[in-house]
């Protein structure tokens, strides 16, 4: 009897052969006739991604044909956890230099020499750099990567297809690479959050695609009958930012061989889009898809039950429903009208309970285990990231009120909002995540150092409160100078007397940065180390934590 297996994985790997055939064709064509230098580069690069696939694939396919090992009833493990390997990998690069370039951004802003007058080190082109390296490079690999791993464990089933995981990785990691060299080129879109250009739009289009595809087909072949909630997450994080992507990026280029294009939309209608774009990228990007990682993370590594799972239930669909009406709230005092930007006012207030709600589900889930706090920094990661995610979807709402809005919309206060998101919520939970799974991924016992983990969580910590703390006190300063007005009623202040009192707490947020880059740093030495299967320095202090889960099949399977 023909082994079938073997021959889809063989098919499969035909196939995967063909379109990076095809790709390296594309690029070559952009490479060679587009006029933009820029574009050009991006085409070479997409040629010698799709070169390297092949030979990776060829490989694969000398070595075992192109299928999966033999399974058996007593030492198959069926998950395919490569791509989750180089997802998180990718997300630790990304990560710090993410971070070190957000940190060259605030020392410019305390001291503007450091641009060097240069175009390529510039704040204007530096910025959107840093926030697509921290938010799409180093929080969409942790949630790729994350995603994958939780939907096969929870599913118990093996990931679905060959190479279209591997697709996914390697085509948004390349997509990251496109928009970053093309904003350090001065090719964008000029978009908050929506900046890379058209081609690079329509390959991410592509490749979410295709995850969207993996993940709903490993959903479909599933052996447990229930879907855990933490996949209803990271369905609509998917399934929603793939609306929001197409619709926000529709344009029309002026050539296929030019990067410049012009947007469909004009006008109010063009800034409503935008922030209906924008802030939900940051309620499902940045929370649905992250709340995930919570639902899955936390009860695994403190071995406890979601404290209630009927509150999951409730938490997941008021915040589906709530979120995507929110975005008008970046739009207050503006062109829009006064109906919108109430409508985005009231459904964010009302944002406030679902997020608390999934906020004490989290915490509530130590019951039983709130010793471990005291004897596991992960789950210290893990917890203080869940109390940051509630104190900004408190912050964030609060803001959101039109009196409060116009004294912080346009300063730093606004800044110590994002980031205490960013850093406290986004960046720890994924800290936390990493830390869990590096060692099951690399079949390690327990990680390197437990005392780094230690190191990491406080010196990030002490890091986050400088930032915050800092632009806190310097946005309502700065909200405040800018409305004082004297007895003649004339501008007490002007702006550069705004920006040099602002000037110490831009130095307090940029050392801030500095030790969380130090703490980052700490966990790419601790993972390493790790990773290459180094003696755990002080295993009698390690905790006791989960094994990682592992999928048996059956002969007849």
């Amino acid at each position: 009897m023909p082994d079938t297996r073997a021959e889809k994985a063989t098919f499969g790997s035909l196939m995967a052969i063909i379109f990076a055939i095809a790709m390296a064709f594309v690029g070559i064509s952009i490479g060679v006739g587009s006029p933009s230098g820029g574009m050009s580069f991006h085409g070479w690069c997409l040629a010698a991604t799709a070169a390297a696939s092949i030979y990776f694939i060829l490989s694969h396919m000398a070595q075992d044909d192109g299928a999966p090992s033999p399974l058996s009833s007593s030492d198959a493990v069926n998950y395919h956890d490569a791509p989750i390997r180089f997802a998180t990998i990718a997300a630790i690069f990304w990560g710090i230099a993410g971070f070190v370039v957000g940190d060259i951004i605030a020392w410019q802003l305390a001291f503007p020499a450091l641009n060097f007058d240069l175009p390529w080190t510039s704040f204007g082109r530096l910025r959107p750099l840093h926030t697509s390296a921290v938010i799409f490079a180093f929080g969409g690999n942790v949630l790729i990567g994350t995603s994958f791993y939780v939907v096969q464990r929870t599913c118990k089933a093996r990931l679905a297809g060959l190479w279209s995981p591997w697709f996914v990785v390697v085509g948004y990691n390349l997509f990251i690479l496109i928009a970053g060299t093309g904003y350090l080129l001065g090719i964008t879109d000029g978009k908050e959050y929506a900046e890379p250009v058209w081609y690079a739009d329509l390959f991410l289009t592509m490749v979410w695609v295709v995850y969207l595809l993996v993940f709903l087909a490993t959903l479909w072949k599933r052996k447990e009958p229930h879907i855990y909630v933490a996949n209803w997450f990271y369905l609509s994080f998917i399934v929603t930012v793939a609306m929001l992507h197409v619709v926000n990026n529709l344009a029309v280029p002026v050539s296929i061989w030019e990067p410049k294009s012009y947007i469909v939309f004009a006008g109010v209608q063009d800034a409503m889009t935008q922030w209906w774009y924008g802030h939900n990228a940051v309620g499902f990007f940045l929370t649905a898809g992250f709340l995930g990682i919570m639902y899955y993370f936390i009860p695994k590594r403190v071995e406890r039950p979601v404290y209630s799972y009927r509150l999951s239930i409730v938490h997941f669909w008021s915040l589906i429903f709530l979120y995507i009406w929110a975005g008008p709230h970046h739009l207050h005092y503006t062109a829009l009208p006064e109906w919108t930007q109430t409508l985005g006012m009231a459904f964010s207030i009302m944002l406030w309970k679902p997020s608390w709600g999934g906020m004490i589900n989290g915490l509530m889930t130590l019951s039983g285990a709130w010793d471990k706090l005291r004897t596991d920094p992960v789950v210290r990661l893990l917890v203080v990231s869940v109390a940051f995610y509630g104190m900004s979807t408190f912050e964030g709402p609060v803001m959101s009120i039109k009196a409060v809005n116009s004294l912080s919309h346009y300063t730093d206060w606004t800044i110590g909002h994002v980031h205490s998101g960013a850093l406290g919520w986004v960046a720890m939970v994924s800290f936390g995540a990493i830390y869990c799974l590096v060692p099951w991924l690399w079949k390690r016992k327990a990680l390197y150092s437990i005392r780094l983990v230690e190191w990491h969580f406080w010196v990030s910590t002490i890091g986050i409160l400088l930032y915050i703390t800092s632009m806190w006190v310097s946005g309502i300063m700065q909200g405040l100078m800018w409305r004082a007005y004297d007895k003649l009623g004339f501008l007490s202040y002007s702006f550069v007397e705004t920006v040099e009192a602002m000037h110490p707490y831009y130095i307090i947020r940029a050392t801030g940065g500095l030790l969380f880059i130090l703490g980052s740093l700490i966990m790419a030495y601790n993972i390493w180390r790790t990773i290459r299967g180094d003696e755990s320095r002080d295993a009698a202090e390690q905790p006791r934590v989960a094994a990682a889960p592992e999928l048996r099949l059956n002969p007849a399977e």
